[in-house]
């Protein structure tokens, strides 16, 4: 198992062209966005990463911040802690630019719903785009999808965590009796690393709390890559990236066999911009293809706030 802060990317099989690349760091909603529009044309996927604080005065200061936060704007506006009030309201703006920008349509348009248990989804517009939300500290991560399910996860990289109070709840019987036998430090590091990709995983998958940890095995392949037990497809793809110098951030993703294309309508071009081509007759025998949501939702990490 590698070091926590070496990268490791995508597993053997399927997946293994399609690179697990470290997020983008997008410091505010006027972007940079290309690269995230680039990386949603070539692989389908994106992931984001911010600090609130670099959205906080433009989100709170944004007259649209009431349309942005939508069905979250009782909650943004009764919560009982400032800190956390405004780490909603801008973890919540952040998802919606990146959906936006993954989509190409205006933020406002969205409509971010939440399942029970917290799962946030798109409704209507952009409804085949598959997301995923974590935060700690000040981090914030949004992953984005149209080719299959993506779950994100953060925790800070110095962050204490027990061995002794997360083994039976963590890892497998294999995983803990490999964790045993490092030195205290480099024991650390791999289990948060590890809790961070199982986190993620679950996460995409959609089964949070539902899902017990210990029954989640991985491994690793000579090149230190995590790889998913009993997924000889090589259908998943793993990595963790050290962001910020200071935060571990691990996603997980599933290609699905075709991927969808993007599901949002683009916004109206400008009056004096060219007509665009004429669009292509699709056969009939090739109907469009959708993916159903799955978005993935937020949960606790040891010890996160």
């Amino acid at each position: 198992m590698p070091g926590a802060t070496g990268v490791s990317g995508a597993g053997c099989g399927s997946l293994a062209a399609v690179p697990v690349l470290p997020p983008c760091h997008v410091p505010g909603p006027d972007g940079p966005w290309e690269e995230v529009q680039e990386r949603i044309e070539r692989t389908g996927r994106a992931v984001v990463h911010a600090t609130w604080g670099q959205w906080l005065t433009a989100a709170l200061l944004d007259p649209g911040l009431r349309d942005l936060l939508g069905r979250d704007w009782p909650r943004y506006r009764q919560h009982p802690a400032p800190a956390g009030r405004l780490s909603l309201a801008v973890s919540r703006v952040v998802l919606k630019h990146t959906a936006a920008a993954a989509l190409q349509v205006r933020a406002g348009r969205l409509d971010l719903a939440h399942l029970p248990g917290g799962r946030p989804v798109l409704r209507g517009l952009g409804a085949d785009l598959q997301v995923s939300l974590a935060h700690t500290d000040e981090l914030i991560v949004v992953g984005v999808s149209r080719a299959g399910p993506i779950g994100v996860d953060a925790e800070p990289a110095g962050r204490r965590v027990s061995f002794e109070a997360l083994r039976e709840h963590v890892c497998t019987a294999e995983e803990a009796e490999l964790l045993a036998a490092l030195p205290e430090q480099e024991r650390t590091d791999r289990l948060l690393r590890l809790w961070t990709l199982k986190e993620a995983y679950t996460k995409a998958l959609g089964h949070g709390m539902r899902r017990r940890f210990s029954a989640v095995g991985f491994g690793w392949d000579a090149a230190g890559r995590p790889r998913l037990a009993g997924d000889t497809a090589g259908q998943w793809a793993f990595a963790t990236h050290l962001v910020e110098g200071r935060y571990l951030v691990s996603q997980a993703h599933r290609q699905d066999p075709a991927p969808a294309a993007p599901g949002g309508t683009p916004d109206p071009a400008p009056a004096d911009a060219p007509p665009p081509p004429p669009p292509v007759p699709r056969p009939l025998a090739q109907p469009p293809q959708s993916t159903r949501v799955n978005a993935p939702w937020e949960r606790r990490g040891p010890g996160r706030q």
